[in-house]
């Protein structure tokens, strides 16, 4: 049973503090520790609510509304709820009525260098910053926005200040609930930020905004990829998929079945139109790509818990895998098989799951750079290339595109949970252009993803200038 410390007991004021709620978190997650840290820094610290500036204040949680989704990018606007704010991916974002937002929710659209906090649920207390390429998204009520007021402070040394090991505890001190956790907008309001001066708030802000548009870029490099492959290979009409506009799929008929599978959802023909479109163009396919390299998921193994500073790696599952910094537990790898880890350029994909519009089940991601130190689970097809010709960061190209989703989700077998179909899947057509054209595509997805790692050292000096800005104007170590 976790308990205060001894040598430092809950106080009648504490309490005054937190408008007298009964309740423990606060006291046990080191919060009110952080507070009286911050208080004994010989620097001004300023509450929140007071740095903020536009609609209602600046500290903004939106109201309920009924939410009308549509497929048309030209009448929708990107939607971020409180897990979509941590992707580092935006493309699959759902789209709500253009129509409402404009109108009647307004107060909920980003702008550029806000601070987002989610507010409820089993996320409740993350953080994520505003990228340029947010810029025109709107959020959900379950995402607390904070606009900094440009005149008063940095809004990256706030976001700064927010997402480092202090403000973790201060935002997540307030969290309460059992069953559904919350976080009010008004305790942010209260949180205290200290304020070190122009010059040291003007270096984590410019090193927090230089995160945020490399991660733009990234977002814009994948892209242009995917989209430069289509093209290239003169299959523009499959950019524009308009799935859900083209009917379900009814009372169709299919003959030559073979005891590969009886399945229906296998013989989709929305789907199969797809897969005779790639096939149209020259091509070769995923089968005899990966022919000397790996289509199949990974190990299996028994998970080890240690310490991340005693050796152990931490370990990617299919819900972290698409975020922006990966909180996955930390296991002891000399207690796995050697298949947890991935080479470099290996495309992994949701393998299993259900089938929900907004489910990860058959996106993939890159491991290239930071991300092969990490392990991961047995829960995603790993795409390895056999073939010099094809790298695996041209695969993940093709393999991101929509077209290619839909026709991995047609290649469904299982019950509740999903599984992609061993053999359906070496079917997939893998466009052959040119080498020039291959490598070129290769080379963007690989600029993208180094810009990622950048924006994350980038990001973690911020982090660390910050407390060593804490650690001088408190005049010990915060360790």
């Amino acid at each position: 049973m976790k308990v205060a410390e001894l040598g430092n007991p809950v106080r009648r004021g504490w309490l005054d503090r937190q408008g007298l709620r009964l309740v423990a978190k606060p006291y046990l997650s080191g919060a009110f520790a952080t507070q009286r840290l911050l208080e004994r820094l010989s620097v001004e610290n300023v509450p929140l609510k007071d740095l903020t500036g536009g609609r209602d204040g600046g500290i903004v949680s939106g109201p309920l509304f009924r939410r009308v989704y549509v497929t048309d990018p030209e009448h929708g606007v990107p939607f971020v709820g409180s897990k979509d704010m941590q992707l580092a991916d935006f493309t699959t974002l759902p789209l709500l009525s253009k129509d409402d937002a404009e109108s009647k929710l307004a107060i909920l659209k980003l702008k550029s260098g806000m601070t987002l906090i989610s507010r409820s649920g089993f996320n409740a207390g993350r953080r994520a910053y505003v990228r340029p390429d947010m810029a025109d998204f709107w959020s959900s009520e379950d995402v607390v926005t904070v606009e900094p007021d440009a005149g008063r402070i940095a809004p990256g040394y706030l976001y700064a200040f927010l997402s480092s090991r202090f403000g973790e505890v201060l935002v997540r001190g307030g969290v309460y609930g059992s069953a559904v956790r919350h976080i009010s907008p008004d305790h942010i309001g209260e949180i205290r930020v200290p304020r070190f001066g122009d010059a040291a708030e003007k270096e984590i802000h410019e090193l927090v905004q230089e995160a945020a548009e490399l991660r733009a870029a990234f977002q814009k490099g994948i892209t242009e990829a995917t989209r430069d492959l289509f093209s290239t290979a003169g299959l523009e009409d499959l950019l524009d998929l308009r799935w859900h506009e083209q009917g379900r799929d009814l009372g169709f008929v299919r003959r030559g079945l073979s005891t590969t599978t009886l399945r229906a959802l296998n013989f989709q023909p929305r789907a199969r139109s797809i897969g005779k479109r790639l096939a149209s163009v020259e091509h070769v396919t995923l089968g005899e790509v990966c022919a000397g390299g790996m289509l199949g998921s990974g190990v299996r193994f028994k998970r080890i818990d240690a310490e991340s500073d005693h050796g152990a790696v931490r370990l990617i599952g299919q819900r972290q895998a698409f975020w922006l910094r990966p909180e996955g537990r930390w296991i002891s790898p000399e207690q796995a098989p050697p298949g947890i880890f991935a080479s470099d350029e290996t495309v992994m994909v949701a393998a299993q799951g259900t089938l929900g519009e907004n489910e990860v089940f058959c996106r993939p991601f890159l491991v290239t750079g930071s991300w092969c130190d990490h392990a991961y689970s047995q829960h995603f097809l790993r795409v390895v290339s056999g073939d010099s010709c094809f790298a695996g960061a041209y695969l993940f190209a093709l393999l991101r595109s929509e077209p290619v989703f839909r026709l991995l989700r047609s290649m469904s077998v299982g019950g509740k949970q999903q599984d992609i179909h061993e053999e359906l899947r070496k079917s997939i057509p893998v466009p052959v252009l040119t080498e020039v054209d291959r490598d070129r595509i290769a080379a963007t997805v690989r600029a993208a993803y180094k810009q990622r790692d950048e924006a994350d050292v980038k990001e973690d000096l911020a982090l660390a200038k910050l407390d060593e800005a804490v650690a001088l104007h408190a005049g010990a170590a915060t360790s």
